[in-house]
């Protein structure tokens, strides 16, 4: 199977990788009916794994392990990743998902997203934060992206 990473990319990630400053847990929901897309997604963080011993990831069956799927908010999503942080055992979930393959611009994005989650920092301001501590009911936010 051909690599989806040029050799340069992967020296510029294993870079970047080396500032991942505590390990990040991913979790991928396929779907056999999926398969064209699930197959990429998978391969793509097989190829990244390698690149720092931060990361790590278990691969689940949207439909087999449909209890989890929802405990996750991807049911009946695949591929899904669902990026964590992971602290020993302990998996903290920040509500960070891809659904879809992650390619083009949203492959730099999910490299931001793990670098993100490494550092348990969100980047927010202080006055972002101060606001958001201020909210008294759950606020969902879903980001899109199409490709033309």
């Amino acid at each position: 199977m051909e690599s989806l990473l040029s050799v340069d990319l992967v020296k510029q990630i294993r870079q970047v990788f080396e500032k991942l400053e505590n390990p990040v847990q991913l979790y991928l929901f396929v779907s056999s009916d999926q398969e064209d897309a699930c197959a990429p997604t998978r391969q793509l963080l097989e190829e990244l794994l390698p690149l720092s011993d931060k990361l790590s990831m278990q691969v689940y069956d949207v439909e087999e392990d449909a209890e989890l799927a929802r405990h996750y908010q991807v049911e009946g999503k695949a591929p899904a990743i669902v990026i964590a942080a992971r602290d020993g055992e302990q998996v903290i979930d920040y509500g960070i998902r891809y659904l879809g393959v992650p390619a083009g611009h949203e492959f730099g994005t999910l490299i931001q997203d793990l670098i993100l989650v490494a550092s348990r920092d969100s980047g927010l301001s202080p006055q972002l934060r101060t606001y958001i501590k201020s909210l008294t009911e759950p606020l969902h936010l879903e980001v899109f992206v199409t490709h033309t």
